[in-house]
C-alpha cells in the first residue's frame, strides 16, 4: 500500500476537515494525492482559498500539497486508505451523538472497494469502531469487514492552539484488524509523523487509551475544583496551596479551571454510556463531571456574593466576562463552559456583556443566541477573566480600575494575574 501512495497510483481520503483532518489531509498531501471531504460546501470554497476555517493553520500549509477538496462523497472512490475524522460530541442529555460518525461509514460504504483501508480517528467509546460503524460500511458496500477490506483505529491527539507541537511531534497510537493490517497502518502514518508510532495490540485497545486520556484530565482537574471549592470556605488561596504541595518531588500540579471545549468536557461521558451499557455504574468518572459541570454556577454565586458584599444590587450591576472560547488563543467555542457562566449569571438579573478578540460573533450569535460586545465600554461593577488569552495576559491593575466603577470586582478563574492587584477587590480561583 505505501509503495502505491508513494507512486501515487492510489489515494488517501480524509472525511471531517476540522481541527483534526485538515492538518492530516494537508500533511499527507505533501508525499501523497489526498482527497479531502467535508460536507459544509462553505468551508470547502475556504480551504480552496488556502484559508484553514478553524484559524489553527497559516496560508503557507496549502502550499505544495497534491490535495483535493470536495463536499462530494462520491469522490471518496478515487482513494484506497480511508480516514475519518469527523467530530463525536454529544447531545442535550450528555449521551454520545455519533450521527456524523454514522453518515461519514454510510459514504464510506457506498464507494469503498476491496482491498481498501479504512482507519478511524475519531474519540469513541472502546468497541465502537467495530460494533457501531463498520457494520454500516459492510451494510452500503457489502464487504465483510476485515476481510474484503482492512480497518484500524488511530485516534486523534492534536491539541488545538499548541503552537510548540503539531501533528507531527506526537506520537501517534495505531492499531489494525490483523498483524498485517496494523504494519500497514503504522507505515503509512509514520511517513508522516516525525514522533513515530505506538502500535496498539487491538483496535479496542486503542479506543480505550484515547479516551482515558481525558478522561484522567478531566477528574484531575475536577479534583482540584473540589479543592478551590474547600479552600474558598476556608479562606485561603488555592494557587498558593498548589504551588506549597508542589515543592514536593511526586505532587502532580493541576489547576482549577472550567473544563469545556470538544474534548476534555466530552469524552468521559463516552466511556460512562459504554460502562452503564455494560451494567456497570462508574463512581469516580461520574462524580467528577458533577463537580466539573457545577463550577459555573458556583462560580456565578461566588460573584453575586462579592457583589451584594460591597453594597451592590446584582440587579442593578454590569458585568464584563473576556473570553467565550473554550481555551486561551483559539477560535473554537464547542462546549465552553463560559456560555453556562454568562447563563447563571443572567439568572440573578445582571447586566452581563462579552468580549473575545478569536470567537466569530457569527458563530457566538448562531451557537448561543448570545451578542457579542464591539468593544469593551467602562464602569463595571465586576470583570470576570474567563479566558486567558495572550492579549489579556499584557494587562494591569491601572488597565482594569480605568473600566470599573468605584468598588470594581476582578474575578481571575486563570490566575494568570497572581497578587499583583493591590488597590482592588481580586479574587481567583
Amino acid at each position: 500500500m505505501l509503495e502505491e501512495l508513494i507512486s501515487k497510483k492510489k489515494s488517501i481520503s480524509v472525511t471531517g476537515l476540522g481541527y483534526v483532518g485538515l492538518p492530516i489531509a494537508l500533511e499527507f498531501a505533501k508525499k501523497f494525492r489526498v482527497i479531502a471531504l467535508d460536507v459544509k460546501s462553505e468551508r470547502i470554497a475556504l480551504m480552496k482559498q488556502g484559508i484553514d476555517p478553524s484559524h489553527e493553520l497559516p496560508a503557507s500549509a496549502f502550499e505544495g500539497v497534491d490535495i483535493l477538496f470536495t463536499d462530494d462523497p462520491k469522490d471518496l472512490k478515487q482513494a484506497h486508505f480511508h480516514i475519518i475524522a469527523v467530530p463525536t460530541d454529544i447531545d442535550e442529555h450528555k449521551v454520545p451523538n455519533l450521527g456524523p460518525l454514522k453518515s461519514a461509514s454510510r459514504n464510506l460504504g457506498k464507494v469503498i472497494k476491496k482491498g481498501d483501508y479504512v482507519v478511524y480517528e475519531s474519540t469513541v467509546y472502546p468497541g465502537c469502531t467495530e460494533e457501531d460503524c463498520l457494520p454500516l460500511v459492510s451494510a452500503e458496500s457489502g464487504l465483510v469487514a476485515g476481510v474484503d477490506f482492512k480497518y484500524g483505529y488511530s485516534p486523534e491527539r492534536i491539541v488545538p492552539g499548541d503552537k510548540e507541537k503539531g501533528l507531527t511531534d506526537i506520537l501517534k497510537i495505531v492499531s489494525g484488524n490483523d498483524e498485517e493490517s496494523k504494519e500497514v497502518i503504522a507505515d503509512v502514518y509514520c511517513s508522516i509523523i516525525k514522533a513515530g508510532v505506538f502500535k496498539a495490540s487491538s483496535v479496542k485497545v486503542a479506543e480505550a487509551a484515547k479516551v482515558i486520556e481525558n478522561t484522567q484530565r478531566d477528574l484531575n482537574i475536577s479534583l482540584m475544583n473540589e479543592l478551590a471549592i474547600i479552600f474558598d470556605k476556608l479562606g485561603i488561596d488555592t494557587q498558593e496551596v498548589i504551588e506549597a504541595a508542589g515543592t514536593k518531588w511526586n505532587f502532580i500540579k493541576m489547576y482549577p479551571g472550567l473544563v469545556g471545549g470538544h474534548c476534555i468536557g466530552v469524552d468521559p461521558y463516552y466511556l460512562l454510556h459504554k460502562a452503564r451499557e455494560l451494567g456497570v455504574e462508574p463512581q469516580v468518572i461520574a462524580s467528577g463531571r458533577r463537580i466539573n459541570d457545577g463550577m459555573p454556577a458556583w462560580i456565578a454565586r461566588k460573584l453575586t456574593r462579592m457583589l451584594i458584599t460591597a453594597g451592590k444590587n446584582p440587579g442593578k450591576c454590569k458585568v464584563l466576562i473576556m473570553g467565550i472560547t473554550f481555551k486561551e488563543n483559539v477560535s473554537d467555542i464547542r462546549n465552553s463552559k463560559v456560555v453556562d457562566l454568562v447563563h447563571e449569571l443572567m439568572q440573578y438579573s445582571i447586566n452581563v456583556q462579552v468580549m473575545d478578540p478569536f470567537a466569530s460573533p457569527n458563530e457566538v450569535a448562531h451557537e448561543y443566541k448570545l451578542t457579542l460586545a464591539d468593544k469593551i465600554g467602562d464602569n463595571y461593577d465586576a470583570v470576570v477573566l474567563s479566558v486567558g488569552h495572550n492579549q489579556y495576559r499584557q494587562l494591569d491593575e491601572a488597565y482594569f480600575k480605568s473600566i470599573t466603577s468605584e468598588d470594581g470586582i476582578i474575578l481571575d478563574l486563570k490566575g494568570i494575574y497572581g497578587k499583583t492587584f493591590k488597590s482592588m477587590s481580586y479574587w481567583r480561583l
